[in-house]
């Protein structure tokens, strides 16, 4: 691991900034609540935590993975989720807090993040959840056949969806992994012209039947770059439900599904391992 040094803010709340395998990490402190922080890798907003309030999602993306988690399954039914893509683990303190006694895989690459995510912002000691510091694709292979109720992807290096983690192979591993009612939902990022997007609801509906789109609606009209989740399933999705709940957040967003999501693909073909690029980096403006 690399050097570490604090830097001072606040009211006696402390930015903790330390070198990792991906970059330099910076904790930052939220000063609206008390044991709160933001995780950014050079510069790039990853994800946000509350340790007292673990149920409490600020970034947009997060809280629609949020209601995914949700819908997985009846309310306070344990799961078993598997998550590629660790950041601060927001998502598996959620799980773990909405679903207590669910069994949790968190897979990321990043071994130095993790040193510094236990060390800073440990897990609850009751909760089930194991780690790994592995390749996601890998982690995801040794994850048995029909085992996970969810697996969540959020998986960005550089700011950039590696090139591995978008393609049919992989996508035909990943319900592999699931049960027969299981959910995938994937954490995606694009901007104008939505080609990335496209293509990814294309490779998607290529292994899943059900799909789902959650953005907010100035994404989907190309007029920015932004996030967008895609969830999916070999069963129906609760997509009204889904609805209702992006409608409703602090910052709406919309649910495409059905031939309207068909639509929006444009007729862009599956990505396949041969042809897989990474996802477009964003423009700087995102961060400012």
């Amino acid at each position: 691991m690399g050097r570490s040094r604090n830097a001072r803010r606040g009211q006696g709340a402390e930015a903790v900034v330390e070198a990792v395998d991906g970059g330099l990490a910076q904790l930052i402190p939220d000063r609206d609540r008390a044991r709160a922080w933001t995780l950014l890798i050079d510069g790039a907003p990853q994800s946000h935590v509350d340790l007292d309030d673990p149920r409490y999602l600020s970034f947009e993306y997060q809280r629609r993975l949020g209601h995914v988690i949700d819908l997985a399954a009846p309310p306070g039914r344990p799961v078993h989720a598997v998550h590629l893509g660790g950041g601060a683990f927001t998502l598996a303190r959620y799980t773990a807090a909405t679903r207590p006694r669910s069994t949790q895989q968190i897979v990321e690459r990043d071994a130095a993040l993790v040193q510094l995510v236990r060390r800073a912002l440990p897990l609850d000691p009751n909760a089930r959840i194991r780690v790994r510091s592995t390749d996601a694709r890998e982690g995801l292979a040794k994850v048995p056949d029909g085992w996970a109720d969810l697996v969540i992807v959020d998986v960005f290096s550089g700011a950039r969806t590696p090139a591995h983690l978008t393609s049919v192979e992989f996508l035909t591993e990943v319900r592999r992994a699931l049960k027969d009612g299981g959910v995938y939902a994937a954490n995606l990022a694009d901007g104008p012209p939505l080609a990335h997007l496209r293509g990814q609801i294309s490779t998607a509906a290529a292994v899943f039947p059900e799909l789902a789109l959650i953005a907010d609606p100035a994404v989907l009209r190309g007029k920015r770059f932004g996030n967008a989740v895609l969830a999916a399933s070999a069963h129906p999705l609760p997509v009204a439900e889904l609805t209702r709940r992006a409608a409703s957040d602090p910052h709406p967003a919309r649910v495409e599904h059905g031939k309207a999501l068909t639509d929006f693909t444009g007729g862009a073909a599956a990505v396949t391992d041969a042809a897989a690029v990474a996802s477009p980096a964003p423009p700087p403006s995102v961060f400012r």
